[in-house]
């Protein structure tokens, strides 16, 4: 189970890798545009709050990241639980507030690794 704990908190610090591009590099562009069902002109108009929110989701990578290279257990295993919490709580918020998707693509892959970590 610790194997596949490992492999859970990889895909979701990928899953926010590619929430940074889009975020912070994509806004604006055709597929950031489809992936956040924006226009051209407010794709424009709200570019840098964007680039701020994926900041802040690559501040969730690196955390998740830490968590997996950390040389101890007991220490690694904390860290990956906030982090893997946060994402939770970030995507239970957003699937409220803005998209329910949000619920799937965030919160569900955050939830499932909090679990096989908590079951290794």
């Amino acid at each position: 189970m610790a194997i596949v704990a490992m492999v859970l908190v990889g895909l979701v610090a990928l899953i926010h890798v590619y929430i940074v591009l889009l975020e912070m590099v994509w806004w604006t562009a055709p597929r950031g545009q489809k992936a956040f069902g924006l226009t051209p002109e407010f794709a424009r108009e709200t570019k840098v709050l964007a680039a701020n929110q994926g900041l802040y989701n690559g501040f969730l990578v690196a955390g998740l990241v830490w968590g997996l290279v950390h040389p101890d257990p007991a220490v690694a295993w904390q860290i990956k639980l906030f982090f893997l919490a946060c994402v939770a709580v970030a995507g239970l918020y957003g699937a409220a507030t803005a998209s329910r998707k949000i619920l799937f693509i965030q919160t569900l892959p955050a939830v499932l690794a909090i679990l096989a970590l908590v079951l290794a």
